[in-house]
């Protein structure tokens, strides 16, 4: 169950030639694979780019009826080794993930795919995850496209260039026999516009061909001594043949201007922003009509020296706007211009930051710096606008002393949440413990209010970071990861690992029944019915299998006084070899987005839906918190004391309440006080209900009757 169902949308994807598509980023892509003749499709979801596997597993009977093959892929690596068929066929094929650390995972496919090179159109859809909104690393994935000699795309952000991107993406692989990277930031994933649809095309040379006749060239495989004639192909073959490919076809785009002694050159995917800095200093309009000349590149690695040499002719200075670091094309342009004797000044991480997202005012600044410096004339009289940055600075000092910081948090109802508290109850008898984290939302456990974690290594690697730990002491360390990072790389690289190298740690594999932290997909153990995939394959039998002999599943996580006992007795059993706790219990985010509907209709159709809600009794509470300490819900929070006699706030449950418990089982186990009540809402009420409910108000009535006053 992925977070977003496209089933209506991906309706536009049967559009013919001619007619117009209107809609998001995500779909105009997959549009374009499917106008491009793909064979397969593959790929790992991860933001930006999660929802163009959802997309795909939604449009999967268009799919099928154009013979194209998808596969929502273990890992990066395998999506990426899944474009081997385009090494020895002429199979058009695209994978997708989340990049640069979806790079990361598929480099070793992916440098042995760049080796040997491609005959099919081979396509990689990187969604570029950079910037303060980004959940990982601040890295690039242009580093992996120089280091591999993959041709790097990066599309003006408007859904014509997309489209074309994609389409011509294709056609250069082929051109050049190189993969070819394709680079899509948040805003073109999710960018709405339109563009006139050509007709799906049905691959001329179809995966059954491909088995019925199958080829085989041993000059395309990365094995020494081609490898060493591979190289000498890349520079030689087919650096030339993609140069010339992506120069006759004018992939990148030029933008005149009457102030032609300087000029801009920028990453495709900046285009937006640029022109809006443009727009705002008052030297472009909204329609992107800019005084200043503009070069696109829409392909960022190889650059193209003749198309530089011919934008800098009788230019005095160049401002390169290249988000990122290092900055490698920057470097790049000034060693083209110097090799060609053109004496332009480039300008570029001088005027902008060296790291940090080139958000819009970032952009207006720099190129307001740049502007002044090589054509003050062309600002002259713009105002700094003093008066809002010192509108910001008073905000800033008013407001940010008076508001906490509210750190990234689990959701309501998450069933990782008591996985934590009951780590913390153990904490408070056997002492702190060396915890390695994982990728995923339980890596939220870092944060207050648990402060839960050490490191974290990687998607599937909790277990493999904390390898070294295994010494003779008086405690074990304890290993976490997801059921996501356990199915992508954790069976192997964390459990396998660890029961080859005979270590004593702790390892619980959060089970929630999705690969909930990119969207809530399906995975080998959801309990999902799925028509085209395979799921219900147990975790506690993969570890056994890999020689686990300590195992311990337990359904239902909010038992915190269970969740806290097991782990208990895996930090203390005599037993050694690696202990495994599967703790189970499905999203909360994904069961309240099946359910809720249901329960929606049931109610407007007039049946009898009933659901819980947690309380706390105000008499009750002793208002020291220590239940939102251990549990950090969002449904709880404090309020004031009803009794005016009691200074202390109490701790208040609101609305976003779901039912799950939590609460009232961390009071248990902890010990707290026993102030929270459960009421059950009834809508459209049965007769038994109504008159159950006049009953217990007769008595309630009744006995508060007795303590009014005579």
């Amino acid at each position: 169950m992925a977070e977003r169902s496209f089933k209506e949308e991906v309706k536009t994807l049967r559009l013919g030639e001619g007619e117009v598509f209107r809609g998001e980023g995500i779909l105009a892509v997959t549009k374009a694979l499917l106008q491009s003749g793909v064979s397969y499709v593959a790929g790992y979801q991860g933001a930006p780019i999660s929802h163009l596997v959802d997309v795909l597993a939604d449009a999967n009977d268009i799919l099928e009826e154009l013979g194209i093959r998808f596969e929502s892929s273990a890992s990066e690596a395998t999506a990426t080794a899944t474009l081997a068929a385009s090494v020895n066929y002429p199979l058009r094929g695209a994978v997708t993930f989340k990049g640069p650390v979806g790079v990361n995972v598929a480099s070793d496919a992916l440098a042995n795919l760049a080796s040997g090179g491609v005959k099919g159109g081979a396509l990689i859809i990187v969604g570029e995850d950079y910037g303060e909104g980004s959940s990982i690393m601040q890295e690039r994935s242009h580093a992996f496209a120089m280091k591999s000699q993959v041709w790097l795309l990066d599309p003006r952000p408007n859904l014509p260039t997309i489209v074309r991107m994609v389409e011509k993406g294709f056609e250069l692989s082929e051109a050049s026999n190189t993969p070819v990277m394709l680079e899509l930031r948040i805003r073109a994933c999710h960018v709405y516009g339109s563009f006139t649809t050509k007709a799906n095309a049905r691959p001329a040379f179809t995966l059954k061909d491909a088995l019925e006749r199958p080829m085989r060239d041993a000059n395309r495989i990365a094995l020494p001594p081609m490898t060493y004639a591979h190289e000498k192909e890349k520079i030689e073959g087919r650096w030339p043949a993609a140069v010339k490919f992506v120069a006759e076809n004018a992939l990148n785009e030029f933008f005149d201007g009457d102030a032609d002694d300087i000029g801009i050159v920028l990453q495709g995917g900046m285009y937006n922003g640029v022109v809006r800095a443009l727009e705002r200093l008052g030297l472009a309009d909204s329609f992107g009509n800019t005084r200043v000349p503009l070069y696109v590149l829409n392909v960022t690695y190889p650059l193209i020296d003749a198309e530089f040499a011919r934008f800098c002719a009788g230019k005095r200075a160049l401002l390169v706007v290249e988000e990122g670091q290092p900055e490698f094309i920057e470097q790049a342009v000034n060693t083209i211009l110097r090799r060609a004797d053109i004496q332009t000044r480039i300008e570029g991480k001088g005027l902008l930051p060296m790291a940090g997202e080139y958000t819009g005012g970032v952009v207006r600044d720099g190129i307001r710096r740049f502007i002044e410096k090589h054509r003050p004339d062309l600002v002259a009289g713009e105002p700094e606008n003093e008066l809002d940055k010192a509108r910001l600075a008073r905000a800033a000092s008013t407001v940010a002393p008076n508001i906490h910081g509210r750190p990234p948090s689990f959701c309501t109802g998450c069933p990782e949440r008591p996985i934590f508290a009951a780590m913390k109850l153990v904490e408070r008898e056997l002492g702190p413990h060396h915890v390695s984290c994982d990728i995923g939302c339980h890596l939220f456990s870092i944060l207050p209010p648990f402060n839960i974690g050490n490191t974290t290594m990687g998607y599937g690697l909790g277990g493999a970071g904390a390898a070294a730990l295994n010494a003779s002491a008086t405690k074990r360390a304890i290993a976490v990861l997801g059921d996501g990072g356990f199915w992508h790389n954790g069976l192997v690289s964390s459990i396998g690992n660890a029961v080859f190298n005979k270590s004593d740690n702790v390892h619980i594999i959060v089970d929630n029944g999705y690969s909930a932290a990119t969207g809530g997909q399906d995975l080998l153990s959801s309990q999902a019915q799925n028509g085209i995939r395979s799921t219900r394959n147990s975790i506690e039998k993969a570890v056994r299998g890999v020689g686990v002999k300590w195992v311990r599943t337990l359904t239902r996580t909010y038992d915190v006084a269970r969740m806290r006992d097991t782990l208990k007795e895996a930090l203390t059993t005599p037993e050694k070899g690696p202990k495994v706790i599967v703790a189970q219990s499905e999203c909360m985010l994904n069961k309240q987005r099946r359910e809720r509907p249901i329960a929606a209709k049931a109610i407007k159709d007039g049946k009898r839906v009933v659901r819980d809600r947690f309380g706390v009794d105000h008499d009750t509470c002793t208002g020291d918190h220590s239940c939102i300490r251990l549990s950090g819900c969002p449904s709880l929070t404090v309020a004031p004391n009803p009794d005016p006699l009691r200074a202390e706030p109490v701790t208040k449950v609101i609305n976003s309440c779901v039912g799950c418990g939590l609460c009232g089982e961390v009071a248990h186990a902890a010990v707290l006080c026993p102030s929270f009540y459960r009421a059950s809402i009834v809508n459209n009420p049965n007769a038994w209900d109504r008159l159950k409910a006049r009953l217990r108000n007769a008595v309630i009535g009744a006995l508060q009757r007795r303590l009014e006053p005579a």
